[in-house]
């Protein structure tokens, strides 16, 4: 297969699922990891880029997603990988702290991880995990890239007036190193421009297709 190929995100299939950062996948080529609260819209975000209704699960129960799962991309040891959902889980603490250690040893020692796409509902941004997540790329100069979901529930003033306010914040904090933009499961908005973002961290420079720019 050759390297040459664009991406294709709905070629990403099931590879495996990690209930440890020891079962992980060998350590190599490029991935980008999707994290964000369970009830955050992930699982839809990830669905919708790649076409596939069926692809990350979705669930009525949040915090159903318990591992970390990767996806192959149709080019060699590029992966999509969809984090724990973390917040609303109706799990023991015990289970919690679990994922917590897990999610910890994964972002810190993955050294094939390009970037992380932080899922947030453009109505409730920045709560405890979404913090955690910012300051976690803050430390280690992991480039960010949030997404606000749910932009159909919003006027468009609003949810723009949300985005602003929000890459205000979160550029005094990690400068160029974040990236943001509105994101609607349901009205496929958005695709587009996470593609470009997604493209620029899994294929050298030379293999990029033409973009524009992304909204931030």
């Amino acid at each position: 297969m050759s390297d040459k190929r664009p991406l294709h995100y709905n070629s990403a299939r099931y590879a495996t699922s990690a209930a440890r950062f020891d079962q992980c996948p060998t350590d190599r080529g490029a991935e980008v990891a999707f994290a964000g609260r369970s009830n955050a819209g992930k699982s839809s975000a990830i669905n919708t880029l790649t076409n596939n209704s069926k692809l990350a699960r979705t669930s009525k129960t949040p915090g159903r997603t318990q591992l970390i799962n990767f996806f192959d991309l149709n080019l060699e040891d590029t992966r999509l990988v969809d984090l724990p959902g973390y917040g609303y889980a109706k799990v023991p603490l015990e289970m919690k702290q679990h994922w917590q250690r897990h999610l910890d040893h994964y972002l810190q020692q993955r050294e094939c991880l390009q970037g992380v796409v932080l899922v947030m509902d453009v109505r409730h941004p920045m709560k405890e995990f979404d913090e955690m997540m910012v300051q976690w790329c803050q430390a280690s100069g992991m480039p960010l890239h949030v997404l606000l979901t749910k932009a159909d529930k919003l006027k468009k003033g609003p949810a723009q007036s949300a985005l602003l306010k929000l890459k205000k914040q979160l550029k005094e904090a990690l400068g160029d190193n974040v990236s943001l933009q509105l994101f609607s499961a349901l009205k496929k908005q958005g695709v587009e421009t996470l593609e470009q973002r997604l493209n620029q961290w899994l294929l050298p420079p030379q293999e990029q297709p033409g973009a524009s720019e992304s909204e931030g």
